[in-house]
């Protein structure tokens, strides 16, 4: 019994540091979404830390707003810099083409990006890691769900819109309008 609560309390032990590390590297005030990656800098090449998000609601200045904000970034030692390896899900408020309804439109991302630490190991994306060694990942994360926004949203696939005629929502109601055009 006294071995068995030694290992729960140990678990346990461990389990509330990985808590508190993830808590250190993550600051929830006015940049949720910054990490201060200053302790992977002089680890081992291949060493990473798992950070773990999770927000009801997220503002993305200027013009992104969105619930249920959760997901993880892996953030990894390579020679030329950290990589960033998110994975992210949200819901942004839309309206749907057919019937104009407003609901929520789930998103998901998923991406890999290099922060390098000199000009010259700069990749495609053109980041490079601040020297203060924090990381907003904010701009980066705005720019992926709002590629992931489809262009014509649809609350349900077998979305019915509006009768052409009087404008009544055919996903509630059946139309006179509509019989009229299917017969005649």
């Amino acid at each position: 019994m006294i071995e068995t609560l030694c290992y729960n309390l140990r678990v346990f032990k461990r389990l509330l540091l990985n808590f508190s590390l993830s808590l250190r590297h993550v600051n929830h005030s006015r940049y949720p979404l910054r990490i201060n990656v200053g302790f992977l800098i002089n680890q081992p090449i291949g060493s990473s830390r798992d950070i773990h998000f999770e927000f009801p609601e997220l503002h993305f200045p200027p013009d992104l707003d969105v619930t249920g904000f959760n997901g993880v970034a892996r953030i990894s030692r390579t020679p030329q810099g950290l990589l960033v390896q998110g994975v992210f899900e949200a819901g942004i408020l839309a309206e749907c083409v057919r019937c104009l309804a407003e609901f929520v439109q789930p998103l998901k991302i998923n991406f890999s990006e290099l922060y390098a630490f000199k000009y010259k190991s700069i990749s495609e994306s053109g980041l490079l890691l601040p020297e203060d060694g924090n990381i907003n990942l904010s701009p980066l994360v705005r720019e992926y769900l709002l590629l992931e926004v489809p262009i014509s949203p649809l609350c349900r696939p077998d979305c019915k819109g509006l009768c052409a005629v009087c404008g009544a929502d055919l996903n509630e109601t059946p139309c006179e309008h509509q019989a009229r055009i299917v017969i005649g």
